[in-house]
């Protein structure tokens, strides 16, 4: 954590932009640091975000927008943003083939020194490029309207949860501030909430080895300390 992180989900300038594209009912719903591994896999295609719960919600795109902070120099496995796509389908995997005559200029590269940010549209068609030849690291601010219905995948692994934030960096806030950040908002809140395992025999099993080893260190500990106090007292006799 750093005062920055939060600064900048609340700058001055941010806010302008998304009280004027999003209106006065947003909130930030979520915060994450992204790293990015070198890989020549392009494993992560284009796509527009889904998020919202596109069986209840089906004849407008609610309006989400992302904030995207580079913590380090990106040349390579940079973002790609298809310039006016945002707002013309539901958000989705969007295959090559489907964006393969689109002309160079209107793709935006975020290639870009560390201390950028730009602000997109999520439903717009987008993606991170490949190779990535270096780390990348990356903050990423997600904000809509908590009260819009959540896609069952995103319920189920529990995104977009009430942020968990640090009181010290959270001095001098305004009303308009503690709404973005979500106070008192328990919209998304899931008491005691368990994410469901994927791999639960697999997982059981670590817990198990995991326990043994822990059981073994705590009895091997205890059987040395009783040799020292042994091979003490009989210095001592001697």
């Amino acid at each position: 954590m750093h005062q920055g992180f939060v600064n900048i989900a609340l700058h001055p300038l941010i806010k302008e932009i998304l009280n004027g594209y999003l209106g006065s009912r947003y909130g930030l719903c979520e915060a994450k640091g992204w790293k990015s591994l070198p890989t020549k896999s392009g494993f992560h295609g284009w796509h527009g975000d889904a998020w919202y719960d596109q069986n209840h919600i089906k004849d407008s795109i609610p309006r989400e927008v992302k904030l995207a902070f580079y913590l380090t120099d990106v040349n390579t496995g940079f973002f790609q943003y298809i310039r006016g796509s945002h707002r013309k389908q539901a958000p989705r995997n969007v295959g090559d083939s489907e964006v393969a005559d689109t002309p160079q200029s209107q793709i935006f590269e975020g290639k870009a020194r560390a201390g950028t940010a730009f602000l997109f549209d999520t439903s717009g068609i987008h993606r991170q490029s490949a190779p990535i030849l270096e780390e990348r690291w990356a903050c990423f601010y997600n904000y809509h309207d908590p009260e819009v219905p959540l896609q069952k995948e995103d319920v189920d692994y529990y995104r977009y949860h009430p942020l968990l934030l640090n009181a010290a960096f959270l001095g001098d806030l305004s009303p308009e501030d503690q709404r973005i950040l979500g106070f008192g908002d328990k919209t998304n809140y899931i008491f005691n909430f368990e994410r469901r395992q994927r791999h639960p025999t697999f997982q059981r099993g670590l817990e198990l080895a995991l326990g043994a080893k822990l059981r073994w260190d705590i009895l091997s500990s205890r059987v040395k300390g009783k040799l020292r106090k042994i091979a003490g007292s009989e210095n001592s006799s001697k």
